[in-house]
């Protein structure tokens, strides 16, 4: 899988596409997944066009991985869960659906996970969730 320039992350990233922002930094950004396998389901991913965590330089993914433990304290502490699940995937043979590296940050057992990419969340329910993630982010 090649890096695509028109990927609806890369998209977001210009701001030619809506999202809902969870956290922002110099490298990475995190925002509330659209078709969340569980509620409060975040991605994080690099500012760096890479189509896999293998393509990254070591400065991205190391901004990445800071950013997956901040949004996963913050999202584990928003919606009192004791625990949560991270996801990588590389490459459409593992699952991969957007051409871009990225990481799922997905609070809760993973007995209530949905499909990956299976169904579209209501805007304002995942709205309302990035502002108590946003909310824990600030307390910090």
């Amino acid at each position: 899988m090649s890096y695509d320039n028109d990927n609806i992350f890369a998209k977001i990233l210009r701001q030619e596409a809506p999202c809902i922002p969870v956290y922002e930094d110099t490298h990475s950004f995190a925002m509330m997944d659209i078709m969340p396998q569980t509620e409060g389901h975040v991605l994080v991913i690099p500012k760096e066009a890479a189509t896999t965590v293998y393509d990254l330089s070591a400065e991205a993914l190391t901004a990445c991985m800071l950013t997956v433990q901040k949004v996963g304290k913050a999202v584990e502490k928003a919606l009192q869960v004791e625990g949560s699940s991270l996801f990588q995937l590389n490459g459409r043979v593992a699952g991969q659906t957007v051409p871009h590296a990225h990481f799922h940050v997905i609070p809760g057992s993973l007995l209530a996970l949905k499909g990956h990419a299976a169904e579209q969340a209501d805007p304002a329910q995942l709205q309302k969730i990035a502002e108590k993630i946003k909310a824990t982010l600030d307390t910090e």
